[in-house]
């Protein structure tokens, strides 16, 4: 079996952690691994398949004779070293924001728009993990008829921000349990116990960047430039896994229930979870640490005729984040777009 040299950049962060796990879970074939953080990383090691593996200082150098590189350190990081990458051959998924919204870069969900990739394609941004979630949710329902208009609101977990921010949120949470004041350093405000509009800059048109960076790249992930959209993210103590509230509006009629139920349930990557007598839907501590997007609350829209709501968790770093990027390596891998020097032994 081919084998590949593999790089994942940010190797020692909360995205990087995931690649690893997912690496070996799903038996990607790897001859060499090489984490990568930045210099203040160096002298540390990380579990790997039973093995110690010694974090690198990322360089020039260390994209020498690899054939793949996991991005997962952010923008800046991305922009400098991606091009780096790149001259020396390598294929880069990145997990940042840098790239998305690039002309010549597709904007890949496997399971929706692998035809977007073309050969000459080295470079696989991942998309922002709210806009996967919600473009899983709702790609079953395309069959129905055209989309004209999604609304939706976010509740977003610690995850979204990093281990920092996950950590904050425990410790937040210990600290008012106990009757302390809790400290406030990662997030603006107190996260635990608390929720508020997501973290990021404003912009002119009273968008914050999350909500924006759904709405832009929904519109090129699905390739419907002009698709309505209308989105709130907040912030909400949740340790891991983000959910959506969703209502999908068409061009005609509505499907049904039934139909609905019968689409989600055969898609690859969605777990129905719609039982309406045991009032069971989709939660975050049920979509933590799950492949599968969970889907539910399924109805019909009874002040619109053609519109639709739903329900929708899934977990930030795996499907948001770093499952979808090693998707998009399998597929590139089965079919033979990478690169093959290294033979197993």
């Amino acid at each position: 079996m081919t084998q590949f040299r593999v790089a994942v950049l940010g190797a020692t962060g909360a995205v990087g952690s995931e690649f690893l796990r997912l690496l070996a879970r799903r038996h990607f074939p790897i001859s060499t691994l090489r984490p990568l953080a930045s210099p203040r990383s160096t002298g540390r090691s990380l579990s790997f398949k039973g093995a110690n593996i010694p974090v690198q200082a990322v360089s020039e150098s260390a994209f020498d004779d690899v054939h793949i590189a996991f991005f997962s350190a952010g923008s800046s990081a991305a922009k400098e070293w991606a091009p780096v990458a790149l001259s020396k051959g390598v294929t880069v998924i990145d997990n940042s924001s840098a790239f998305r919204m690039d002309p010549n870069v597709p904007l890949v969900i496997p399971e929706i728009n692998w035809h977007a990739v073309r050969p000459e394609h080295r470079l696989f941004p991942v998309g922002n993990c709210t806009g996967i979630i919600l473009m899983m949710s709702i790609a079953p329902l395309r069959k129905f008829g055209r989309i004209r208009r999604i609304v939706a609101s976010t509740y977003q977990s610690a995850s979204g921000a990093g281990a920092r921010a996950m950590e904050e949120l425990a410790q937040q949470t210990r600290d008012i349990a106990e009757g302390r004041r809790p400290n406030v350093e990662v997030f603006p405000h107190q996260i635990a116990m608390n929720l508020f509009s997501h973290n990021t800059p404003i912009n002119e048109y009273g968008y914050n960047e999350e909500e924006w960076k759904v709405i832009q790249e929904t519109r090129k992930t699905l390739d419907m430039p002009n698709l309505a959209i209308e989105i709130t993210c907040i912030r909400v103590p949740v340790m891991r896994a983000h959910s959506i509230a969703i209502n999908v509006e068409f061009e005609g009629p509505a499907p049904s229930v039934e139909a609905m139920r019968e689409a989600m349930s055969t898609t690859p990557g969605l777990k129905l979870e719609d039982n309406r007598d045991a009032n069971t839907f989709p939660m975050p501590v049920t979509a933590a640490g799950r492949d599968e997007i969970l889907v539910g609350r399924l109805r019909c829209d009874s002040s619109n005729p053609n519109a639709i709501s739903m329900f929708a968790c899934g977990d930030q770093l795996l499907k948001g984040a770093a499952l979808n990027g090693l998707q998009i390596a399998e597929r590139l891998v089965a079919e033979g777009r990478i690169g093959v020097e290294v033979a197993a032994n």
